[in-house]
């Protein structure tokens, strides 16, 4: 494949004892009155919650995760403390800060799937060649796009506390946001909608057809 944006599209190692899992953040499962086996969805699947910084994707990931026995990620945990640092301090990342990230991203979904659990991911992914790039070694994948408004995650992320990230990067975000188009892979669902609704919709998507 060709370059994007400086960063050459190479195939990655698929050994999973190159991943710390450590830095693999799991949540406990959401408990629930009936929990749906696991062969009542897709086979290993890659799925990416993704969306500006307050658009709810790390809630409605962690309860997908939960309600399809797959296991959630929370992206922001892999960040590197530079990252992090610059995030703290209202600089935007470049992408040269991101590739990094995203090697570790992609390392800890292809670790999941070889315990045959689903990895969930809740990840901005802003632009398609990040989205390109997260999903080049892993055929099996789907793609959840939450969608809201500048004013409305504004208002949101004003009313609360976050460890590095602010309102003032929203903007930043918003700038560089390429939205995917809707596919038999891709999903594209309003913020305004309650977490609950969301979930579920996502759930009902992901059942083989």
């Amino acid at each position: 494949m060709a370059e994007k944006q400086g960063r050459p599209f190479t195939k990655r190692s698929r050994l999973s004892r190159a991943i710390d899992f450590d830095r693999v953040t799991v949540y406990p499962s959401i408990s629930r009155k009936t929990p749906m086996p696991a062969s009542d969805f897709l086979p290993p699947t890659f799925i990416l919650v993704m969306g500006v910084s307050g658009c709810g994707k790390t809630t409605v990931a962690e309860r997908v995760a939960a309600e399809i026995g797959g296991m959630f990620l929370e992206g922001d945990a892999f960040h590197p403390f530079a990252n992090k640092a610059k995030m703290g301090a209202g600089i935007p990342l470049t992408d040269e800060d991101r590739w990094p990230w995203f090697d570790l991203l992609t390392h800890a979904a292809m670790a999941v799937i070889e315990t045959e659990s689903s990895p969930v991911l809740a990840c901005s992914a802003l632009k398609q060649s990040y989205r390109d790039y997260l999903f080049q070694d892993i055929a099996r994948h789907r793609l959840v796009y939450l969608k809201g408004s500048y004013e409305l995650i504004k208002a949101r992320m004003d009313s609360r506390e976050h460890e590095y990230m602010t309102s003032t990067l929203l903007k930043s975000q918003f700038d560089i946001l390429e939205e995917p188009t809707e596919g038999p892979d891709v999903l594209i669902l309003p913020i305004e909608e309650t977490p609950e609704t969301l979930v579920r919709q996502i759930v009902g998507w992901l059942k083989p057809t």
